[in-house]
């Protein structure tokens, strides 16, 4: 299966039996989880859990939100009669005068106003029900297609610039390379002078060993520079494994940014040509968080 952005748009009208119109959108971003969001007619109280169902076993991440929409006009692009709720407009009118009287106000309720009320005004077509269910539910697989073909195209896009990013990293760990036997020379010449004030002082041995399995660890920084490769190698195969990849592309990124911090941490108050590899260190950091910024938009 090919990388998938957590990003993408999908939009399908659909008919009810009976004429009445409706369109289905899904619009998707990036989400730790599948978080599902729902805006439906309020006569299709059990839809949400059948489209729920189905976008469980189709998308993986993501926070989507899911909107079935009835047009007022009819078939034939005429208006659809509406009507007055009785019901609800005549609660409203007694609410406010029952109000009114209770804190002495004067005054008549504003019939604009409560017309604007959710649920004062209704379409005169027959209740769809059931009917909106099933159509909904008919359409649901082409809008899915075109949602993933809207994310996969996003993610092939991310996927070809994380590979550029990764040819970037790997120039700027093979040019630390070259600065090594630099660090090394550095940490040989700290060594040297301390072995000298330790045996000028007449140090016991263990400490003398000691001083210098601490230098000998911090002189090199091959351990990391090989970590690096390694994690950039494995980063590569998963893109080109595609799939469900955005969290391990995080975990893999999280690795590389430990051997960075390492690498710099090595090499800090270094001089001379050493100093260049804290240089190209901080290169490579940004470009693992900027890296790490676009994985989060990977399903």
């Amino acid at each position: 299966m090919a990388i998938r952005s957590m990003t993408g748009y999908a939009r399908v009208v659909g008919k009810v039996e009976g004429g009445r119109v409706f369109t289905l959108s899904l619009k998707s971003v990036n989400h730790r989880f599948l978080d599902l969001q729902f805006r439906l007619p309020s006569e299709s109280d059990g839809l949400e859990m059948k489209l729920r169902r189905v976008l469980k076993e189709k998308l993986i991440r993501g926070h989507v939100d899911v909107t079935v929409a009835l047009d007022r006009a009819g078939e034939d692009g005429a208006a659809v009669e509406l009507v007055v709720n009785k019901g609800i407009v005549g609660g409203y009118v007694q609410a406010f005068r029952a109000a009114a009287k209770e804190f002495g106000v004067s005054g008549e309720p504003d019939m604009n106003a409560i017309l604007r009320l959710p649920g004062a005004m209704e379409t005169a077509a027959p209740k769809v029900g059931d009917a909106l269910d099933g159509a909904v539910l008919a359409c649901l697989p082409e809008a899915l297609e075109r949602l993933n073909a809207m994310r996969e195209e996003e993610g092939s896009a991310t996927a070809r610039e994380l590979r550029d990013r990764m040819e970037r990293l790997l120039r700027a760990v093979a040019e630390v390379g070259k600065y090594r036997s630099s660090v090394q020379k550095v940490y040989l010449e700290r060594l040297q002078t301390r072995m000298t004030e330790l045996i000028g002082a007449q140090a016991d041995p263990a400490r003398v060993l000691q001083e210098v399995a601490l230098l000998a660890d911090r002189s090199d920084i091959q351990e990391e520079l090989v970590r690096l490769q390694n994690h950039v190698d494995h980063f590569l195969g998963v893109l080109e494994a595609g799939g469900e990849a955005g969290k391990q592309l995080d975990f893999l990124l999280q690795e590389m940014n430990r051997e960075a911090n390492t690498m710099l941490s090595k090499t800090s108050g270094l001089v001379g040509e050493a100093m260049k590899i804290t240089e190209i260190g901080l290169v490579i950091k940004s470009e693992i968080e900027k890296t790490k910024e676009q994985v989060q938009n990977l399903e």
